[in-house]
């Protein structure tokens, strides 16, 4: 079965089989010619680029698929359009999540009449004002690669030069059936370069092609370094030592979100500090606070950043929350400033802490369990304590959560979804501890549903609803608004509700877990978007007019031609190359004024035979 493609650069056609072999290719088929006329607004079978053999299609896929056709096929008749055309518009996207709801359980809040209305679809969609605090983001200075094993779970099948999930252990498949799907839809065939990871990509991604009102420009303490002229990678001796290996320096961080906030002219981003604990570090601390002034703090248990002691050729090592001789001093250090800065960085007492998303033993803190939390927590009220990923403990694939699920097996009459159960649980007495759900979001509601109603449950039923801090971990995973619409669509089954005493996910929870509950964290604003204005009920209408009239005068928009007024020392701090004119705003105001709509065409393979 041959098959080609146009080779621009040679001027000719080249078979395109990928790493396919014959047989397997006779088994498959074009997934742009074999679905012919009927679109999807989502993928109903795994696609494959052709660098891995894709599974067939599911049971699951194809009642969806039916489904989708079928309610397609009666609206675009009453709509007196065809069915291609409503397949691209929002009732298509409705169709899809409603076929969705029925095959696998009501998980996404839609209703018939959003097929048929834009306008009730647009309205159960995120208001056009919520206040959208995003506090894990990421970008990497010029001249390191992005991450693409974190980007590769986000685009799915067509990473370039990724073909297969290596945190699905046996190509074991997601709920939908499928061992590799991309997170976000948009990502699928786009390039993986450095490009993607840089400024001015992120800027796009957070403020212009998302609703994110305000973020918190994260970054990672160095784990291991490769020093000149040893062999192995180990720990660095020194935070100086480390910094070539951080993907994002203080420095750096800090110089991003000033630059930010400068051409908003209004606090639109925050920046962490790095947390290298320790009494070898306490200088650091005291430097980054002078020089750097953080908003708060972000560090990670299983990264080599704990200085134990004063002697300079010691390596560091990993740590734990609790550690009175390691910890502790830093977080006098940090309180001591809080205290005298307070009213300058409200937030300076945050401690953001990285668990989870580290499988295999040992099962410890300096590993990311949470068993350290409580005495933590107890011994400095002063401080919050912001654990990232609410320290799930399997990596970016929930099978081994979604198998527990089914099984039976809890802890403390829940399902036992490793270390999140845990911590949920162990942090319940302790309101100065919080849970952010970066990735963990991201990873489950896609893939696992099940999976990200019970996370949901637990950390509200246990911690409560103000205790619950978004974040999406973008620019990792794309432009983050494709998290924020399936939050707040998102909703528990009423049957997994009452068997395990989880809280509804009303709209109030909703905007409380996607900004007020940071708000209040980093003291943003003195009123209205702290308040908890809703008392309960889920009008949105009620308070639309005057939140909106209250907020306007806060936030202002990223200018559109921010990329032309990055000053030549902000390029050079964060090292980077090359910059290409940004007009992707421009594009496609034209684009919709033409009246264009998307495709939904998918290029690859698709299996059609066993």
């Amino acid at each position: 079965m041959a098959v080609e493609r146009w080779n621009e650069e040679g001027k000719t056609w080249d078979e395109d089989h990928g790493l396919l072999s014959e047989e397997q290719i006779a088994k498959c088929a074009r997934a742009d010619e074999a679905e012919g006329p009927f679109r999807s607004p989502i993928p109903t079978r795994q696609v494959s680029n052709g660098e891995y053999m894709p599974i067939l299609q599911t049971g699951e896929q194809q009642r969806v698929e039916a489904r989708i056709q079928e309610l397609a096929d009666y609206a675009s008749k009453k709509l007196g359009i065809s069915r291609r055309k409503f397949l691209a518009s929002t009732g298509g996207m409705a169709a899809a999540f409603l076929a969705m709801n029925e095959v696998f359980g009501r998980f996404f809040n839609v209703n018939r009449v959003e097929m048929f209305e834009p306008a009730t679809y647009a309205h159960n969609g995120v208001p056009r004002q919520l206040f959208v605090f995003d506090d894990q983001l990421h970008f990497v200075r010029g001249t390191r690669a992005g991450a693409t094993a974190m980007r590769a779970m986000g685009q799915g099948p067509t990473t370039p030069g990724l073909s297969s999930n290596g945190f699905a252990p046996d190509n074991l498949p997601d709920e939908f059936g499928d061992p590799r799907g991309a997170w976000n839809p948009a990502l699928i065939g786009l390039p993986l370069e450095p490009a993607t990871f840089n400024l001015v990509q992120f800027i796009k991604d957070v403020y212009l092609d998302s609703q994110v009102t305000v973020g918190l420009l994260s970054n990672v303490t160095a784990f291991l370094i490769n020093s000149s002229g040893e062999t192995e990678p180990r720990p660095a001796r020194s935070v100086e030592e480390a910094r070539p290996f951080e993907i994002l320096t203080a420095a750096q961080t800090a110089a991003a979100r000033n630059f930010i906030n400068e051409i908003a002219g209004s606090t639109r981003c925050l920046a962490h500090g790095l947390l290298y604990v320790g009494v070898g570090n306490l200088d650091n601390i005291q430097y980054q606070i002078e020089n750097h002034e953080p908003d708060s703090w972000k560090g990670y248990n299983i990264s080599f950043a704990a200085k134990v002691d004063t002697d300079p050729d010691s390596l560091m090592q990993r740590w734990r929350l609790d550690d009175e001789n390691v910890a502790y001093p830093t977080y006098e250090v940090i309180l001591q400033n809080y205290r005298r800065l307070k009213r300058k960085k409200p937030g300076l007492n945050n401690i953001c802490v990285h668990k989870g998303l580290a499988p295999g033993p040992p099962e410890i803190p300096e590993r990311g369990r949470p068993t350290d939390v409580p005495k933590a927590a107890t011994d400095w009220p002063d401080l919050n304590f912001v654990i990232y990923h609410s320290a799930i403990q399997p990596a970016f694939f929930d099978r081994q959560s979604l198998d527990k699920i089914q099984s039976g097996v809890t802890r403390g009459g829940v399902p036992d979804i490793k270390w999140t159960t845990e911590f949920a649980q162990l942090a319940a007495p302790f309101p100065n501890v919080y849970a952010e759900i970066g990735t963990t979001w991201a990873s489950s509601v896609i893939t696992f549903p099940t999976v990200a109603a019970h996370i949901m449950g637990q950390l509200m039923k246990f911690m409560g609803q103000n205790r619950i801090v978004f974040g999406s971990d973008s620019a990792w995973y794309g432009a983050p608004q494709w998290q924020i619409e399936a939050l707040w669509r998102f909703e528990i089954p009423e049957e997994i509700r009452h068997r395990y005493g989880y809280p509804e996910l009303t709209k109030t929870a909703k905007r409380k877990i996607l900004g007020l509950n940071s708000a209040r964290l980093y003291h943003l604003v003195s009123g209205p978007v702290v308040e908890d204005r809703h008392r309960g009920d889920d009008d949105d209408d009620k308070h639309k007019d005057k939140d909106d009239h209250r907020r306007r005068g806060i936030y202002h928009p990223v200018p559109a031609d921010y990329e032309q007024r990055i000053p030549d020392e902000l390029k050079v701090c964060l090292e980077l190359e090359s910059f290409t004119a940004d007009n992707m705003s421009k594009i496609k105001d034209t684009y919709m004024a033409m009246g264009a709509s998307p495709s939904h065409t998918r290029y690859g393979w698709i299996r059609t035979r066993a």
